[in-house]
């Protein structure tokens, strides 16, 4: 019996399942992908996703899987290289048959973007933020805000309550360019300027000349946006005196904790925990004191996917990536302790905080939305 015909005799008299449906191995698994920089300097940050995804697949199969049927996923390393990224989409595409795939980093979602449009192969993103993912294709949806966004919100905070005069560091790369290009537009529009602008490469690890420079034309605060290397910036900026207070947007959070970022301000898209229960298990599954922000995200996007894989199975429909894309489009809004979020375009819309940090404490100073803060 051919795979396709093995899964439809599984799901014989529930639904129908087309051969472009969800892979299933030879054990009778379904099968979803899950594309991450698991080693490369991203992969701190990847393999937190990792476990997010992970995780979420071990508590729906606890509870009795899809239907009675187990869901495994597959991971493939991106390295954080958009070829590497194209060759893991295709393998997963061609030998896993996967319908649904879920995506990191602003550079590798960009890339695959294309490649899903053209084999109707719905991509999640739950973490990348570059604005050009808003359009990048019908199938690539965004379970976050994108950065401009949170520039306009962060924009109006940082004018009417830090200073008018900044500078920027920026990562040479979409989502880098993506917060200079939005955070100057709306900070300018506010009526502030910026001082200087010094670009860093992804992967970079001295700053120290980048620092000295943006520190030099004395602004009230520095604007960085940058997506990895987070730690040694920070122990870098604790070399240069005086270095100003800075403000970044969601993937600042790795900032947090240090003593030179003491002060320091970012937005954050609103995201709560699940029950202890939930909780505590996945601090016992990963041996980790907390469940970190990638995690949450990524273990809530992969439980959109199952919530709207459990719809297009309930209506009869074939598991492919335009049904589950129309599932989640129908649905509409998924709301769980991590996050309220409302499908109205491919790009969610979600609440996004003003954090400072204080102390062990990133302490919520207000919170609004893009619409609110033009």
């Amino acid at each position: 019996m051919t795979l396709t015909g093995t899964l439809r005799a599984l799901f014989a008299g529930t639904m129908m399942v087309a051969a472009s449906g969800w892979a299933m191995a030879a054990d009778g698994e379904l099968v979803l992908g899950a594309l991450l920089p698991l080693t490369g300097p991203a992969a701190p940050i990847g393999i937190e996703e990792q476990q997010g995804v992970q995780f979420a697949i071990d508590q729906v199969n606890a509870k009795g899987g899809l239907n009675g049927v187990p869901v495994r996923i597959v991971f493939d390393d991106s390295q954080g290289k958009p070829d590497q990224a194209v060759l893991a989409f295709n393998r997963m595409a061609d030998l896993q048959d996967v319908p649904a795939m879920i995506t990191a980093f602003s550079s590798i979602s960009l890339a695959i973007a294309p490649l899903a449009t053209r084999r109707e192969l719905l991509v999640v993103n739950p973490a990348a933020q570059t604005d050009k993912l808003e359009n990048a294709s019908p199938y690539l949806l965004n379970t976050i805000p994108l950065v401009k966004d949170e520039a306009q919100v962060l924009a109006k905070y940082a004018t009417a309550n830090i200073g008018k005069n900044a500078a920027i560091v920026y990562e040479n790369a979409a989502a880098g360019i993506d917060g200079r290009d939005d955070f100057k537009k709306y900070f300018e529009a506010a009526g502030g300027k910026i001082l200087a602008e010094e670009p860093v490469e992804f992967g970079q690890t001295n700053y120290r000349s980048s620092l000295l420079k943006v520190a030099s034309v004395k602004p009230d605060f520095v604007y960085i946006a940058i997506t990895q290397s987070h730690e040694t910036m920070a122990d870098q900026v604790g070399q240069v005196p005086g270095f100003p207070v800075a403000i970044g947007n969601t993937f600042s959070r790795p900032f947090f904790g240090y003593a030179s970022t003491e002060g320091w301000y970012q937005t954050a898209i609103q995201s709560g925990y699940p029950d202890d229960a939930t909780l505590e298990a996945f601090k016992t599954q990963f041996d980790a004191e907390d469940m970190g922000f990638f995690a949450r995200e990524y273990f809530n996007a992969t439980n959109i996917i199952i919530e709207a894989a459990r719809l297009v199975t309930k209506d009869g429909a074939s598991l492919t990536g335009t049904t589950l894309r129309d599932a989640i489009f129908k649905i509409k809004d998924f709301n769980s302790p991590i996050a309220d979020i409302r499908f109205d375009t491919n790009t969610a819309s979600r609440p996004v905080e003003i954090q400072q940090y204080k102390g062990k404490e990133r302490k919520v100073i207000t919170t609004s939305t893009a619409s609110s803060a033009q």
